[in-house]
C-alpha cells in the first residue's frame, strides 16, 4: 500500500530519478502560452482545426449560458437532458450517418461505459496493443476475457480470435492512434469481425473532424458502413475544440446504452452551454472545409521539412507527428531546448508510451502558419543535433 506519507514521497522520488514525473504548465490560450517570460508557439494541442477559440463557439456558449445557466443540474436520465443536448445528439448522428447518438461527459467515460455495457464476463475483448488507456481500462473493468494483438495487425487479431472458444467477441481499436498518429486497418478488422459475427468498436477520437473527405473520420476514410462498424465513438474536445464525447450507432444500440452504460447513467450531464458550443463547431466544420485542407497541408509541409533535415518521423499521415527519442531524459532535454527556442512540444514518456520509445509528439493545427512550421523544424533539427552530440 502507498497510503503512508513516506511511501508516497518515495514513489515520487523514484519517478524523479527516472525522469518520469509529470508536471503541469499554465496555458493561457490555445495558440500561445504565457507560462514563461516569452510566448510559446503551441505544437502539442489536439485543437487540430483551430476551433477552440473560434468566436462562433464562444458566442454560442455565452448565449446558452445566459439562457440555460452554467450547469445541467442532474444526469441525463433524471432531469439534466436539455434542448441543446437533444439537438446536438441529432446533429452528430446525422453528420456521421447513424440512426442515433448519445452524449457522454468525456471520451474516457464513453469508452468505459460502452465496452462494459456490451461485454459480458464470458465474452472476449480483442484490443490493439497500442489502444488508448481508456479502452484498456474499459476491458479490464468489464470483467470479460481479454487479448491484445500486435499493433495494427488484423491478421494477428483474427488469429487470436480463432484460438478461443468464446461465443461472442468485441474487436476494439482506436481509429487514429493518439501517440503514433497512424490509422488502424479498419477494413481488415471489420472483415475479421464479420466472419464470426462479432462486433467492431472504433474509438475515433483523433480521426473525427480531421480524417475523411468531409471530416467524418476513419470510417469515412475507408468507406465503411454502419454494418461494418456498428459502434462509433468520437470525442468533441479535439478537432471540434469543445468538450465531451458521443457514441453513435443504431437506435437499439443507443437505447441499450441508456439502460446499461453506468458512466452515462450515473453522472451529471454536460452543461448545455458546452453542447451549444459543440453545435456551433459542427456547423463550422461543415461550412469551412478549408480547415481540414489546411491542417493536412501543414502536416505535409512538416514532413517534407523533416525529410530534408534528416529528422526521422513515424509513418503518420495525420496531424500527429511523433519523433521518437528513446529514453525519457533525452526526450525531456529536447523538449526543453525547443521551449527555450519558443516552442511548446511536450515530451511523452512511459507509461503513456512503451519503454524505450519516449518521444516528442508534434501536432499540427489549422491555426498554424507556414512560417511557424518552418521555424519549428529548424529548431527541432538543432535540438536533435545537440542531443546527439551529447550522447
Amino acid at each position: 500500500m502507498r497510503c503512508a506519507p513516506e511511501a508516497l514521497a518515495a514513489a515520487l522520488a523514484d519517478l524523479d530519478s527516472r525522469s518520469l514525473r509529470r508536471t503541469r504548465r499554465v496555458n493561457l490560450t490555445t495558440a500561445l502560452s504565457a507560462a514563461s517570460a516569452a510566448p510559446l508557439l503551441n505544437f502539442c494541442s489536439n485543437d487540430y482545426l483551430g476551433l477552440a477559440q473560434h468566436p462562433k463557439l464562444a458566442q454560442a456558449m455565452a448565449m446558452a449560458a445566459q439562457h440555460y445557466g452554467a450547469g445541467s443540474g442532474a444526469s441525463h436520465l433524471v432531469c439534466g437532458h436539455g434542448p441543446e443536448h437533444e439537438r446536438l445528439e441529432r446533429e452528430l448522428a446525422d453528420f456521421v450517418g447513424r440512426e442515433r447518438a448519445l452524449l457522454f461527459s468525456t471520451g474516457y467515460m464513453a469508452n468505459l461505459g460502452v465496452v462494459a455495457a456490451l461485454a459480458e464476463r464470458h465474452d472476449l475483448i480483442l484490443q490493439d496493443r497500442l489502444n488508448h488507456a481508456s479502452l484498456l481500462d474499459a476491458a479490464r473493468l468489464s470483467g470479460a476475457n481479454r487479448l491484445r494483438y500486435a499493433h495494427a495487425d488484423a491478421t494477428a487479431a483474427e488469429a487470436a480470435r480463432a484460438g478461443t472458444i468464446a461465443a461472442h467477441a468485441l474487436f476494439v481499436t482506436d481509429g487514429v492512434f493518439s501517440m503514433d498518429g497512424d490509422l488502424a486497418p479498419l477494413p481488415e478488422l471489420a472483415a475479421a469481425a464479420a466472419r464470426r459475427q462479432d462486433w467492431l468498436i472504433v474509438d475515433d477520437a483523433h480521426g473525427f473532424g480531421v480524417v475523411g473527405a468531409s471530416g467524418r473520420g476513419s470510417c469515412e476514410h475507408f468507406g465503411l458502413t454502419t454494418t461494418a462498424v456498428p459502434v462509433l465513438i468520437g470525442t468533441l474536445g479535439k478537432a471540434l475544440g469543445s468538450f465531451g464525447a458521443f457514441v453513435a450507432g443504431s437506435r437499439d444500440l443507443i437505447d441499450f446504452l441508456m439502460q446499461r452504460a453506468r458512466t452515462y447513467i450515473y453522472t451529471t450531464a454536460l452543461p448545455q452551454p458546452v453542447a451549444a458550443a459543440t453545435r456551433a463547431a459542427l456547423q463550422v466544420l461543415r461550412e469551412e472545409p478549408w480547415r481540414r485542407t489546411r491542417v493536412h497541408e501543414l502536416t505535409a509541409r512538416f514532413r517534407a521539412n523533416a525529410a530534408r533535415r534528416g529528422i526521422a518521423l513515424l509513418a503518420s499521415s495525420t496531424p500527429i507527428q511523433p519523433i521518437v527519442i528513446g529514453d525519457a531524459p533525452g526526450a525531456l532535454r529536447v523538449s526543453e531546448q525547443l521551449r527555450a527556442a519558443g516552442f511548446w512540444v511536450t515530451a511523452i514518456r512511459p507509461p503513456t508510451v512503451p519503454e524505450g520509445t519516449a518521444r516528442l509528439r508534434v501536432t499540427l493545427s489549422a491555426a498554424h502558419r507556414d512560417e511557424d512550421v518552418d521555424a519549428l523544424t529548424t529548431a527541432l533539427a538543432s535540438a536533435l543535433d545537440g542531443e546527439a552530440a551529447n550522447q
